[in-house]
């Protein structure tokens, strides 16, 4: 009877280890809450492949996404450690690290090789150069971070600003306006800009793109960033992400077609057709350009960044302006034969 008693004593010890050592196996993965910039759009289709694909999973990552209101917020969401990453502006970046109050929040991969700021204009309004926007009307968000470089583009392009209308216009209305005639030109990120343009019945041939880095605005654009503390004590989590989402964006650039489908699940009221549209302009422009082609997806090139900061200080006058290495880090990213786009 005893060894009974014993026996049943054993098993439940046995049994009571097992389902211990069942639950910290399932709690291996590391959380990671992510703060996109916008709303889940075509261009955040990469992010919801490397999901749907497991290459979070397989790094020990159990990744949340969260829409965001704009290119600034993800900062402050990720410095409050509210977010451990984010998808930020690493302009906006230069300029928050300027405070050394501020928390060491540090880019870990560059996406948008090249920004998406433009000025959207339409072709009767006979703007083709920069220099055509004197004596017109700009309609810009005051928080729009496409206006933010506004003193750049000016300066690049001799522009008289004085001759130069700014209509501060909300988000919703922009492309409308525009589309309306009440302003002859818009701020924006052209692959947004352009989209809602065309649903505001805008033909594609009538629509004129004047991109702000083919015009002498030589900045990077969104880039991955991280919580400082996280990335002191989860390096692996970090390194492990960054993996992962650079074979989100390259399977994304194999197929658009495939990787728009890992977003409108997530985003029912949005349209297909509409969304497979803007994740392929971004692709083509800001996503893959010569110097990511050459080098891979991820890195920077630290001379670029810190000519950056030049152009910068015609926006934002600095008091503690930081080097390139306070802002971006190559020490997560994976071998460069990983990160090339194939």
């Amino acid at each position: 009877m005893h060894s009974s008693v014993r026996l049943l004593a054993r098993l439940l010890s046995l049994f009571a280890v097992l389902l211990f050592c069942g639950a910290a196996l399932a709690q291996k993965n590391t959380p990671i809450r992510f703060a996109l910039d916008w709303r889940f759009e075509g261009p955040a289709a990469p992010f919801f492949v490397a999901i749907d694909k497991g290459y979070y999973k397989a790094e020990g990552l159990e990744v949340t996404i969260d829409p965001g209101s704009g290119s600034v917020e993800g900062i402050n969401r990720v410095a409050s450690g509210a977010y451990e990453l984010g998808f930020a502006d690493i302009n906006s970046l230069v300029k928050y690290r300027d405070n050394p109050r501020n928390l060491a929040v540090k880019a870990v991969m560059m996406v948008y090789d090249t920004p998406a700021f433009s000025v959207v204009t339409l072709k009767k309004s006979g703007i083709k150069t920069p220099k055509d926007l004197e004596g017109k009307i700009l309609g810009a968000p005051a928080p729009d971070g496409a206006y933010a470089q506004w003193p750049i583009f000016v300066q690049a392009n001799k522009i008289d600003a004085s001759k130069v209308r700014i209509e501060n216009v909300g988000f919703p209305v922009r492309e409308p306006m525009l589309a309306q005639g009440k302003v002859d030109a818009i701020t924006g990120f052209w692959f947004s800009s352009y989209m809602n343009l065309r649903a505001n019945n805008v033909a594609a041939d009538d629509i004129v793109v004047l991109h702000m880095r083919d015009y002498g605005v030589d900045l990077y654009g969104n880039v991955i960033i991280a919580n400082p503390d996280f990335m002191r004590f989860s390096p692996k989590a970090v390194a492990g992400f960054v993996k992962a989402t650079i074979k989100g964006i390259q399977d994304t650039i194999k197929s658009p077609e495939t990787a728009i489908d890992s977003l409108i699940k997530r985003n029912p009221i949005a349209k297909r057709e509409v969304e497979l549209e803007r994740l392929k302009l971004s692709l083509s422009k800001n996503f893959v350009t010569p110097d990511v082609q050459k080098n891979g997806l991820g890195a920077v090139d630290m001379k670029r960044l810190e000519r950056s900061f030049e152009q910068i200080g015609l926006t934002f006058k600095y008091t503690n302006k930081p080097k390139a290495a306070d802002i971006f880090t190559a020490q997560y990213l994976p071998a460069k034969e990983q990160r090339l786009v194939k």
